[in-house]
């Protein structure tokens, strides 16, 4: 017998192998098993959204890609370099290249109107253009609209050192959250709302060609 999630890459744990058709809600970060029901059409709770947060943002920084890619494909434009890091710790997610244009790009995703504090790496001010880009995404992930923290293509992030460091998420042995130095929150008020894709990938790569009507 084949496991829903066996189909996509076999993450899926005990409680999860069910029948299908039955409704279930896995509380395992790791498993797949929500993916499965956004494939299938399987209603999700809200609840999923918190449980699964990591799996939502790949799977909504995998269809970023996509439809940016098919924007600017629309556009004429065929130039564009997307990379992605073997592992986190630079502070960013994706890479977008176009000329000399070189964006590390931050995602961060919510189900929120706006974003609230937004924490971000300090050695993204390193990068040459990096940002941040805030998602708002439904129950089905749709996406839209977006917020950007930035600055003009080839200029360093807006400075970080006025912001405060977010605390761990753990305690150390005396019972404290220590301040991850290496990180400060930046309020929801600093990012600027862009209403749609093609507009947030004209502030990532600078203008693009129109779109052309359809004969």
């Amino acid at each position: 017998m084949t496991y829903p999630g066996q189909l996509l890459n076999d993450k899926i744990c005990r409680e999860c192998r069910l029948l299908p058709g039955r409704r279930w809600h896995c509380r395992r970060r790791q498993c797949v098993t929500v993916l499965y029901h956004t494939l299938t059409g399987i209603a999700l709770d809200e609840s999923a959204h918190f449980h699964h947060s990591t799996l939502r943002e790949r799977i909504v920084e995998h269809v970023f890609i996509g439809d940016a890619l098919r924007l600017l494909w629309r556009r004429g434009v065929v130039d564009v370099e997307v990379l992605r890091p073997e592992f986190d710790a630079h502070g960013y997610d994706l890479v977008m290249a176009r000329g000399r244009i070189v964006r590390h790009i931050q995602f961060k995703t919510g189900t929120a109107r706006k974003p609230g504090e937004v924490s971000v790496a300090r050695v993204l001010a390193e990068k040459p253009s990096g940002c941040v880009v805030w998602i708002r995404v439904d129950r089905d992930l749709t996406m839209g609209p977006f917020f950007w923290f930035g600055a003009a293509a080839g200029e360093p992030l807006p400075a970080l050192d006025s912001y405060l460091p977010p605390l761990r998420a753990t305690y150390n042995k005396d019972g404290v959250r220590p301040p991850r130095v290496n990180h400060r929150l930046v309020p929801g008020r600093a990012f600027t709302e862009i209403a749609t894709l093609a507009s947030l990938l004209e502030t990532l790569l600078g203008s693009l060609p129109a779109m052309e009507a359809l004969p």
